[in-house]
């Protein structure tokens, strides 16, 4: 599949393979960028702002939910195809794509919505007779870097809110797992005049670094690894940055929990698109007076799950994104194992399968509960009190989103308020979400927000006018 600059297909003479990590067959080629191709894109990103930002709100709006009804239209093929990238299960892929959907619908409606504010300038010495007000204006270049493991969903939080306040967007998808990414932007280009959107395809060591470090982009909006945007930070200048980095999610079950709850809020948390996502449940904190009956029955639930073919219906866990990951997750756990943890299912490696985990007599100082485990790995700490259990969940560089389970009112609250994070739930695991909330980090999680509004205003910067009526 080509890359889409300025409305036409360019290829390159290096060519990378997407392999289906399931069954290793090549799904198709995309381009190895170089920097030629950025330059292209760049340019044709810079020289469509006018064109774009010649558009009303209301036109912009009904072209968006022209995409949003091809999006609908191609949901199937979508959903195939994501499937067979990633290793995701179909009904996991399925999800994926409606929320893009309603993620691009969100977008539609945001158009319309950009608001400022009149400024009491009276309110300061010398500021009688004046009128003032604030408005909202596009950046104007938005590069967009995206990961492998919700590739369609993250790329339309980043590509739907910058076309919606009137940016145009270059947008790098990951090279392992391109290609539904790639489609959509053929969709957006069918509606935006050409430079729009643009694709590059590519090694983030040249194509990032050259989108990052130029001067023509006027925004970076980067979904992946801390040391990538720690890279980026560090290499952006003055332009906007937004970072979505790793997390390591606690689920903190408190001795009053309804345990079945939380044990269903571990099993869609821990293992959900085999544990790769940033707001994965990583650690599990557990009152030990109550651990002995959570971890039987979160044992029992979990060797119910079906791990195999990613396209049959059935199946509950795939693939990791290819063989390598695989490894690096059964390694970690080999070393948690040598370390005193204790495995009660799973552990086993098979490919690029690996199977759903359960580990016992865990230690907050392990490497599978220090750093951020990308696998289907549910790693259990005991804990004496509360006390304990937010002094452990806070115990880390990460501070992304966090679950709680209690039915004690205060409790709730008092771990909302203590755990730091950008987002903690009540009864409910961390890798909840909906596409219009604010989501975003404390600490190396990241910076900045994403969710349609939250994104529209970091994709935009804030002008004051000023009229003297003396």
């Amino acid at each position: 599949m080509d890359m889409l600059i300025n409305g036409k297909h360019i290829s390159a003479d290096d060519l990378a393979e997407v392999k289906n990590p399931y069954n290793g067959e090549v799904i198709d080629t995309v381009p190895v960028s170089h920097l030629n191709n950025v330059d292209l894109a760049i340019d044709a990103a810079v020289n469509a702002k006018d064109s774009i930002q010649e558009m009303s709100a209301f036109k912009i709006s009904n072209k968006l939910y022209a995409v949003y009804e091809k999006l609908k239209d191609n949901k199937d093929e979508l959903a195939e195809l994501l499937t067979k990238e990633v290793g995701k299960p179909i009904n996991e892929s399925v999800v994926e794509v409606n929320r893009s959907i309603e993620t691009l619908k969100l977008s539609a409606e945001e158009a319309k919505r950009i608001y400022g504010e009149t400024v009491p300038l009276d309110g300061g010495i010398n500021g009688k007779g004046f009128f003032a007000f604030t408005q909202r204006v596009p950046l104007g270049v938005v590069a967009a870097i995206t990961p492998f493991n919700y590739p369609l969903n993250l790329s339309i939080h980043k590509i739907a809110p910058a076309i919606a306040c009137k940016n145009t967007v270059i947008i790098k998808p990951p090279i392992n797992a391109p290609l539904t990414v790639m489609k959509f932007a053929e969709l957006v280009n069918e509606e935006f005049p050409d430079g729009v959107i643009n694709t590059v395809t590519g090694y983030g060591s040249e194509v990032g670094d050259a989108l990052v470090t130029s001067p023509k982009v006027d925004k970076i909006s980067f979904t992946g690894s801390v040391a990538t945007g720690l890279l980026i930070a560090s290499r952006a200048g003055m332009k906007k940055v937004t970072l979505e980095l790793g997390g390591n999610d606690p689920l903190v079950v408190l001795k009053d929990a309804d345990i079945d709850r939380a044990v269903n809020g571990v099993m869609n948390g821990a293992y959900l698109n085999a544990g790769q996502v940033c707001m994965g449940v990583k650690r599990i904190i557990v009152d030990e007076s109550i651990s002995d009956e959570f971890t039987q029955k979160l044992v029992r639930e979990t060797k119910k799950i079906k791990m195999g073919d990613p396209m049959d219906k059935n199946t509950v866990l795939g693939t990791l994104i290819d063989e390598d990951a695989a490894r690096m997750v059964e390694e970690t756990v080999n070393n948690a194992v040598k370390a005193g943890a204790k495995i009660l299912t799973g552990g086993k490696r098979d490919g690029a399968f690996y199977e759903a985990t359960v580990l016992d007599n865990v230690t907050p100082d392990m490497d599978v509960v220090v750093n951020e485990t990308f696998g289907p790995v549910a790693p259990i700490i005991k804990v004496k009190s509360t006390d304990e259990a937010i002094k452990v969940a806070n115990d880390t560089e990460y501070g992304l989103q966090a679950g709680v389970f209690t039915e004690n009112f205060r409790d709730g609250l008092r771990c909302a308020n203590e755990i730091e994070a950008g987002t903690v739930f009540v009864n409910k695991q961390s890798t909840f979400r909906t596409d219009n909330m604010p989501f975003g980090g404390f600490k190396n999680s990241g910076t900045g927000k994403e969710g349609v509004k939250y994104a529209v205003e970091e994709m935009t910067k804030e002008k004051l006018i000023g009229l003297n009526l003396r």
